[in-house]
This record gives C-alpha cells, sequence and structure tokens, in this order.
C-alpha cells in the first residue's frame, strides 16, 4: 500500500522574535501561510521494521537528520509498530530557503503514516509529534494561515487570506537558520507589529496585509546575503504589492492580486535570478480525525 501527501511550502507574514528561552530556542511569533510550491511525500509499507527515505535533491539527508524520517520513527515507536516504511520525498521547494520545506515534508509524513497505518491520530497527537521535531512542523500539519507562538509549535488558525498571487526569489546561495537566530542575538532588533497583522487579515485588508509585512530577521540575513535587498528593490521597481523575505532566508517573496503585474514579476526576476516561481495560496489540510 502506498499513501501520497502534498508538503505545501510556508511563507512568513510577519516574524517576531521576543528572546532567547532557557531551552535554548527562541520564543517567537509568527503569522504565516502555505503556498502552491510543493514538494510531495510518498509512503510505502514494508514488512521488514526499518524506514528507508530517498530524495529527489542532492544534499538532503537521507536518514535520521532527516525530519521526516524522525516523524517516521517517532510514530513507529509510539505506537509500537513493527513495520518498516520506506518515504520517498519529491523536492521542489527550495532548500535551506527559509520555505520549511523539510518541516513540511515532516508534517506530511505524518499525515501519510497516520493513514498508512490506520492509526487515528487526532490533531493534537500530530502536533505532539511534530512539535519533537522541529518549530516548523506543527504549522505544517494543517497548514493554511495561522500565527505560531512558543517555539512554534503552539498553532492558531486564522482566516483564509485575500486571494493574490505570491511571487518567490530565492537567491543562489543558502543560510543558515540556526547562525541568523545566534547573530539576531546580538543586535538591537526589530519588531513587526503581529497582532496588527491578525486585525488585518481578520479584516480580509489586503493593502494593510502588503503594508505590515514584517520579519525581525530580514536586517540580520540581508547582512550576510546582500542579494536580498537588491531583490526587494527590483521587485519594488516591478510593481509588487508586498514584500518580504521569509523565515530566515534568503528567498524573497512579492504579494500582488494582479495577473498582469504577477506575469511581470516573474519574468523580470527570470532575469536576475534562476530559481523564480509564481504561485497561490494553499487551503488548510482537512485532517482524517475532523471527520470523526
Amino acid at each position: 500500500m502506498k499513501v501520497l501527501e502534498k508538503a505545501p511550502a510556508k511563507i512568513n507574514l510577519s516574524l517576531d522574535v521576543l528572546g532567547k528561552r532557557s531551552d535554548g530556542y527562541h520564543e517567537v511569533r509568527m503569522v504565516m501561510t502555505t503556498i502552491d510550491l510543493a514538494d510531495r511525500v510518498e509512503c510505502s509499507e514494508l514488512p521488514d521494521n526499518q524506514i528507508i527515505l530517498h530524495s529527489s535533491a542532492p544534499y538532503v539527508p537521507e536518514d535520521e537528520r532527516n525530519f521526516a524520517y524522525q516523524a517516521a520513527q517517532l510514530i513507529k515507536d509510539k505506537y509500537a509498530i513493527q513495520k518498516g516504511v520506506e518515504i520517498t520525498i519529491q523536492k521542489r521547494i527550495p532548500v535551506a530557503a527559509g520555505l520549511a520545506g523539510g518541516s513540511s515534508d515532516a508534517a506530511a509524513a505524518i499525515r501519510a503514516l497516520d493513514r498508512l497505518w490506520h492509526l487515528g491520530m487526532t490533531y493534537e497527537e500530530m502536533l505532539e509529534t511534530a512539535s519533537m521535531i522541529g518549530s516548523d512542523v506543527a504549522f505544517c500539519i494543517k497548514g493554511g494561515t495561522a500565527l505560531a507562538t512558543g517555539r512554534g509549535e503552539k498553532i492558531s488558525m486564522l482566516p483564509e487570506l485575500p486571494p493574490c498571487w505570491v511571487v518567490l526569489v530565492k537567491p543562489d546561495i543558502s543560510v543558515s537558520t540556526g547562525e541568523i537566530y545566534k547573530a539576531w542575538d546580538h543586535i538591537v532588533a526589530t519588531h513587526p507589529d503581529v497582532d496588527a497583522m491578525i486585525h488585518a487579515i481578520s479584516d480580509n485588508d489586503f493593502s494593510t496585509i502588503c503594508y505590515l509585512l514584517g520579519n525581525t530577521l530580514e536586517t540580520v540575513t540581508m547582512e550576510k546575503v546582500a542579494e536580498i535587498a537588491r531583490i526587494k528593490e527590483h521587485m519594488r521597481q516591478i510593481g509588487a504589492e508586498g514584500i518580504l523575505m521569509s523565515g530566515s532566508g534568503p528567498t524573497v517573496f512579492g504579494l500582488t492580486q494582479y495577473e498582469s503585474r504577477m506575469q511581470r514579476l516573474l519574468n523580470g526576476m527570470k532575469g536576475y535570478c534562476s530559481q523564480v516561481y509564481a504561485v497561490r495560496l494553499c487551503r488548510p489540510f482537512t485532517l482524517l480525525s475532523e471527520y470523526e
């Protein structure tokens, strides 16, 4: 038996860091939304009690360092599963890009294994497993638009965003999330207005959402990747209504409600960077437990 799951990328509309916690993580308040740039995760049952993982992208670990592998091991341990699983990840989300590709793969693996092994996991049980893996995995379980707090594991769903296009531009360089957070500890940070962003989303106010886009990590990453500032300026000149770096970067996204402007952004940025995508927003997943 095989089970397929889509693993969509996320972008941050508002990312604030409140400080470093005693457990070594950072306390965050983030508004995130999923977009239709997605990996594909396939889980197939194996008779032998082992986990085998394959990824289509080079440099992605295929052992216990991979978040999807960790998800499978946690579920096997928790539910005493004596069967094995083969996980195949077809990557489309750029790696180390600030788009939560690895986290979304892990969330997709959790949803897939729930179906493959007929576990009947509740949303809360999925979140508990996700929180043991990485900060963005909990959000990626359901996706959609949500506020993530704590170290990212506490999720509060928000209304869907107004329909729009998302143009993503990934510079040909990767950054370490850990290094960016470590550097953030030594700067005087700016803080986006997360509460105002939540109100703008609730009001379905696209122009205010664009105005309030903010990421406290952006200044840190821009010091390491000067290309980010140039990409933002170029997108602004073309006419994106809102522009921001996602996560710890280095991917920059632009929002627009106009297809003609999306095409101009797509064409203009393709001549600027090799990895450019134009996608729509994603609705949240409906989980099996929600049918009960």
